[in-house]
């Protein structure tokens, strides 16, 4: 009798096994790389105002485009995944979103301004994310932020050691939110928002990674400041299977475009 429960003990822990295995192949991580070769070199920035504080730890030059002279990785790329469909508007299908992230709690995304640009000058949030505009300098900022929500469209003033939180949380939508320094005009910066876990900004590597990706056939859209990789033909992104514990993405050279809506 003993050896008959053992059995089946032994069983049922590896059905258990088998079966968490099993789950365990439904989802990935995805790493990739972002790249640029013969990059231009980066233009000076005419600073016209608090040249002290802003020149303080050298030369300002412009960040719409950073390229890691190095690797070739290009810094502030937005990566992300979507439906394999030819509709832009079609939603990141909700039964495909890992468990863990879709019960994920919100977290604060913020904006800092310690020396005269944005930092960071791109990031990407999750609808239900918090705003946090902060001023780390010891200089008066602004920040103005232009969003389809109402909530997250102002101009405010922050003095040093200033912050601004909006209330709520961060609406999804399909373009890009610019925000701006109206002290400091040079100063400029971008947000994109998701309804969905599944995208990143690239590294200064240029080196990206979406984690818990449901495996299967995806596209995997590519934003730089500058447009879509290869422009209207990239804003439906490049076919990607994801499969395995790890999808790894060749490197993707990006093809600065036209601006594309």
């Amino acid at each position: 009798m003993f050896r008959f429960r053992s059995l089946a003990l032994m069983a049922g822990i590896a059905a258990l096994t088998v079966g968490a295995a099993a789950q365990a192949q439904d989802w990935s991580t995805i790493k990739g790389q972002i790249i640029l070769k013969n990059a231009p070199a980066p233009g000076l920035i005419d600073v016209n105002n608090d040249k002290a504080h802003c020149l303080a730890k050298g030369p300002l030059v412009t960040e719409s485009l950073i390229v890691n002279a190095k690797t070739n990785g290009v810094k502030y790329v937005v990566v992300w995944l979507r439906p394999d469909t030819e509709n832009r508007k079609d939603a990141f299908p909700a039964d495909k979103i890992n468990p863990a992230l879709a019960k994920a709690a919100p977290v604060d995304r913020v904006i800092d301004q310690p020396c005269c640009q944005f930092e960071p000058r791109v990031l990407a949030a999750r609808t239900g994310d918090k705003l946090v505009v902060k001023n780390s300098a010891p200089v008066a900022h602004n920040i103005k932020v232009s969003a389809d929500d109402p909530v997250f469209t102002f101009n405010v003033n922050l003095p040093p050691g200033g912050n601004h939180k909006p209330d709520g949380g961060l609406t999804a939508q399909s373009s890009a939110i610019p925000f701006e320094c109206n002290v400091h005009t040079w100063m400029k910066g971008y947000l994109r928002v998701f309804d969905h876990p599944y995208f990143a900004v690239t590294d200064a590597d240029g080196k990206y990674e979406i984690k818990d990706a449901p495996v299967g056939k995806w596209r995997l859209v590519i934003w730089q400041e500058g447009g879509f990789h290869k422009g209207k033909e990239g804003v439906l992104g490049m076919p990607v299977e994801v499969k395995g514990a790890v999808t790894e993405v060749p490197a993707v050279e990006l093809k600065l475009p036209q601006a594309a809506p």
